[in-house]
This record gives structure tokens, C-alpha cells and sequence, in this order.
């Protein structure tokens, strides 16, 4: 294909003031969008990932507390809970005692170190234009996190692509939607571009922590820091077991023809081979999203590919106004952080118990997190209760009057109902959840007229309630 597109597209990254980094890494995934390839990793290209070691078992020390002075640990904060009606960081949404996803993990940071009697780790947030004033301002109440050092570095953002020629939309009504971001395989090319990379290696940082700024339960443990720092591993992934509710979600495994480990996701895989995907007895892993990464040898790599890791593209197809299905057909280039597991040779995966995975993608998923189903520890993570078995309760609340927090705080403004003992809730039609309300095993309530019926407090044991 002619390449004035992508000329076209890096030209206006450059324009734009984005790093080198982040324009060589749009170029690969240009040239592999325009080549066709699909990503596609078929059945007989893999084989189930088997010999992972369990936390318990390798985790089983505390690191040394110098350790953390050469930690680094990032946060992945770009996203904007528009998802649920807002227009400001998620992470700045109230989880626990009017506590925020960003209180909780700055005073994950303050505890390590008083508990370790070090400056370190740093912290790092990688946050997107849209959140980074109002994170950066929340932030302003912990003075000593950053010891005097910038909190965060910037992600990148890419054009949106013309679906018939693959050069940069213009959509001059709102310049803004020409852009989107890269996936957060773009913490790479940030790093890199940024200059931080180089900026953590000379202040003596080897290590790095990276996790989703939505997934509390993902915190520097020390056991971890040690078995990471000792493995001599360049890449170490946390993954947890694959349950039924997750079996169309991506999977680990090795790749036949060199050994290493691979991710695919639903989009790599043939639909010849959906089956095989979503047998999570045969696949049994999946990716949390929180990742050790040695420092050294992620610039070795970088500087080996000319400053963009080999990752495998994802090719989201949607239009270039997302709230105007009639607008034009554009394409989005990402990448996913995971997938650089297959970009090392010294790469491995750990599995660890559900308290370390507990993301909020959804008000069902913030309901959870509210309730009892999770509680608070003494280093301010939010785990999972005991009481819960290792898996959380399934939480389904009908979108048409809870997808939305306003719409959540009137359903639930008195509290989340008891969900220790809770398999699933379901929730349809408009309620109002007074305080007491206690679930336990399976139940439902269901209200099928327009007007808001009240749940009173009480224990509702695997029954569905009638509004």
C-alpha cells in the first residue's frame, strides 16, 4: 500500500510534539495493520502453559530492604470513568469510607516504605492529558510521595486511521476525536520516549512493578520482589486461575515453535479453534494485568528493536465519533503490555490467588468492591474475605438504571448489601437498597414496573424477590 498515509500520520505525531519512541512504535503497527496479518495464533501453534509456580510457593521470603530502593512502581491511570456517566479519572471515584482508588494507592506506597524504613519504592502514575490534572491535584494531599520528584509521565496517543487508505481522520468539528490512545503497550514507548526509562536507570531503579490503578489488590509484595529479583527473569506476569466467567477472556500459553510464552486473546484466535479457547481446563491461565520488569534488560530489548518492543497489534474497528454510529469507519492501532512476555527469553508468570486481582471496570464491579465481599488490610490493600471461597460474587445490575455512579448512588445510596455469602446478584428494575440488606447463595430482585420499590433490610437466601 502507498505509504503517504503513514507519512502523513507521523508527520502529525511529530507535529503534535510526540517522542521518537512513540512515532516508531506507531510505525510498526501501521506496517502491520496494511500487511493484513490478522495476529491470529491457531490451536496447533501452542500448547497449554503448565509448570507455572504458585505465589505461595516461590513468595515464600521477604525481599531485602534494599530492594526497594531499586523499585519502581507504575500505575496505569489513564482511563476516565466515562463508562459510568463521568468525565474525570476512575481511580478518582470513592471505593471504601469515601477513601478513592488513588488514596488507597498512594498509602499502599507510604506504608511499604515506613514498614521497610526506606525512600523507596518510587512511584509513578502513567496518566493520559484528560486525568492528569485532576490526579496530580488529589495527589497534592500526600506531599512526601513523590519525595520531591514529578509523579507522572504521559501516555502517547495515535491518529485513528481512515478504514479505506489508512491515513489520519480529519474530523474538524472536534479535532480531539482524531486521536486515540495506543493500548497500554504503549507504557513502553512512553517510558522510553519520555525519558524516564533512562532517568529510573540512573537513579538505580532495576525493578518495576506495573499494574491497573482499578485493581487494588495489586500491591509490591515483598515475597514477590525477592523471588523477582533472585529469578534473574527479564519479564514475570501475575496470572490467576481462569473460572467459567472468564472463558472468553485471553489466555496464556507457549508457542511450539520456540517455547515461549505467548498471550491470546479472543481477536488472535481462529474461530475454528473457540472451543479450545474457551476450555479453561486445557488453558488455565489468564493475565491480571500486573507485571515485573527488569529494567536493564527492557532497555536491552527496546534498543534491540530500535526503540518498539514486536507486539502484537490489535485492530479495533469503530467510527470516528464513538457517540455517532453514522460517522466514518476508522481504525484503531493497539498493543497490550502483556504480550511483551514474548518479546524476552528470560520470561515467566507467576499464579496468584484472586485477593491480588480485583479490577472495577463496571458499577456491578464498584458494588462488589463496596460490600463486605472485600475488606481492607492492614497495608491498605482491598482484598477478597475468606468467606468468598477465592472467587467474588457475580454482581449483575441492569444498565438501564445502574450502569451510570449517579444511577448506582440511588439504587445503593444507604451501602452495598452483604455479599460475603453472596454466589450472585442479580438486580432488574428500579430499587432502592436500604442499609441491612443481607445476601446470601443466589438471589434475584425484580421489579418490572417503572416505579423505584424498596429492598428493606432483612437476609434473602438463594430467593428472588418480586417488586
Amino acid at each position: 500500500m502507498d505509504e503517504r498515509g503513514l507519512e502523513e500520520a507521523v508527520r502529525k505525531m511529530r507535529e503534535a510534539g510526540l517522542s521518537g519512541a512513540a512515532c516508531a512504535s506507531f510505525e510498526r503497527a501501521w506496517r502491520q495493520a496494511v500487511s493484513g496479518d490478522a495476529g491470529l495464533i491457531p490451536e496447533a501453534a501452542i500448547e497449554p502453559a503448565e509448570g507455572i509456580p504458585a505465589m505461595a510457593d516461590v513468595a515464600t521470603g521477604s525481599a531485602e530492604a534494599s530492594l526497594f530502593d531499586q523499585l519502581c512502581v507504575i500505575k496505569l491511570n489513564g482511563g476516565l470513568g466515562t463508562s459510568m456517566g463521568l468525565e474525570k479519572a476512575k481511580s478518582l471515584i470513592p471505593v471504601k469510607d469515601g477513601l478513592t482508588f488513588l488514596d488507597f494507592i498512594a498509602r499502599q506506597i507510604l506504608w511499604l516504605r515506613q514498614r521497610h524504613g526506606t525512600a523507596g519504592p518510587r512511584f509513578l502514575l502513567m496518566d493520559s492529558f484528560s486525568t492528569s490534572a485532576d490526579t496530580l491535584g488529589h495527589l497534592g494531599k500526600y506531599p512526601g510521595l513523590g519525595r520531591g520528584a514529578p509523579l507522572e509521565f504521559l501516555q502517547n496517543k495515535v491518529p485513528k486511521l481512515r478504514s479505506t487508505d489508512f491515513a489520519p481522520v480529519e474530523w474538524p468539528r472536534d479535532p480531539q476525536l482524531e486521536w486515540c490512545p495506543p493500548g497500554h503497550g504503549d507504557l513502553y514507548p512512553s517510558l522510553l520516549g519520555s525519558g524516564w526509562l533512562d532517568r529510573l536507570a540512573a537513579d538505580g531503579i532495576e525493578y518495576l512493578f506495573v499494574s491497573n490503578s482499578d485493581n487494588l489488590g495489586a500491591t509490591a509484595d515483598a515475597g514477590l520482589l525477592g523471588y523477582f529479583a533472585g529469578s534473574g527473569l527479564s519479564f514475570l506476569m501475575e496470572v490467576a486461575e481462569r473460572t467459567p466467567s472468564d472463558r472468553k477472556g485471553g489466555h496464556l500459553a507457549r508457542r511450539k515453535a520456540d517455547g515461549r510464552f505467548v498471550l491470546r486473546e479472543v481477536a488472535q484466535c481462529p474461530e475454528s479453534d473457540a472451543d479450545a479457547f474457551q476450555d479453561i481446563a486445557r488453558h488455565r491461565y489468564f493475565n491480571t494485568n500486573t507485571l515485573w520488569l527488569r529494567v536493564s534488560d527492557l532497555r536491552a530489548a527496546l534498543d534491540e528493536h530500535g526503540g518498539a518492543l514486536p507486539l502484537p497489534l490489535i485492530k479495533n474497528t469503530k467510527t470516528v465519533d464513538p457517540r455517532d454510529a453514522s460517522s466514518e469507519k476508522v481504525f484503531q492501532l493497539e498493543t497490550a503490555m502483556g504480550a511483551a512476555i514474548e518479546c524476552f527469553a528470560k520470561s515467566g508468570a507467576v499464579l496468584v490467588p484472586r485477593t491480588r486481582f480485583a479490577p472495577v471496570k463496571t458499577t456491578s464491579d464498584l458494588l462488589a468492591l463496596r460490600s463486605d465481599a472485600f475488606r481492607v488490610t492492614a497495608d491498605e490493600r482491598v482484598e477478597l474475605v475468606p468467606d468468598c471461597g477465592g472467587v467474588p460474587p457475580e454482581v449483575v445490575l441492569d444498565d438501564r438504571y445502574y450502569k451510570t455512579l449517579a444511577g448506582l448512588e440511588e439504587g445503593f445510596g444507604s451501602g452495598a448489601p452483604s455479599l460475603s455469602r453472596c454466589r450472585r446478584l442479580s438486580v432488574a428494575g428500579p430499587w432502592q437498597f436500604k442499609a441491612g440488606v443481607v445476601c446470601e447463595g443466589t438471589v434475584e430482585f425484580r421489579n418490572a414496573g417503572a416505579g423505584q420499590v424498596v429492598a428493606d433490610a432483612g437476609h434473602y437466601d438463594g430467593i428472588t424477590v418480586a417488586g
